[in-house]
């Protein structure tokens, strides 16, 4: 089966079954105030670390570097702010596991060792010697 249709289908239904779960518990107004609670929280929060993130990119452009992390960093922050509004715990988890530096940077490091088990040994020069022509000289290419 398609891994995206089955994200379509089982992240909802993981969501109205903790909603269930954890409205059964602390009742229905509770969890609703925590939902929204958890939202207005996140995007602030994202506000903060996304404005952090700019600076720091905009400080690693000063020094004349790349700044890759802050690009990934910021993107992240802007996925985790989407989770956050939408309502359900498992997003809201998501969310804040993505905004928060140091959660965010293991789970960088984890997805880097993923993508980075190919390492090849290729140079990105070709070497060789050459020679200086003039233009009357009889032995022209």
């Amino acid at each position: 089966m398609n891994p995206i249709f089955l994200t379509i289908i089982l992240i909802p239904a993981i969501e109205i079954y903790l909603l269930i779960k954890i409205g059964s518990q602390i009742g229905a107004i509770t969890t609703i105030l925590l939902i929204f609670a958890t939202a207005i929280i996140g995007i602030y929060y994202a506000k903060y670390e996304g404005l952090n993130t700019l600076k720091a990119g905009f400080n690693q452009l000063r020094r004349n570097e790349t700044p890759t992390y802050e690009m990934l960093s910021g993107a992240a922050i802007a996925f985790a702010a989407l989770l956050l509004i939408i309502p359900g715990f498992a997003t809201d988890l998501l969310g804040f596991l993505l905004i928060f530096p140091l959660s965010r940077k293991f789970i960088f490091s984890i997805l880097f060792k993923k993508f980075n088990r190919v390492k090849t040994d290729k140079k990105n020069f070709i070497d060789g010697e050459y020679e200086d022509i003039d233009e009357n000289d009889d032995r022209k290419i």
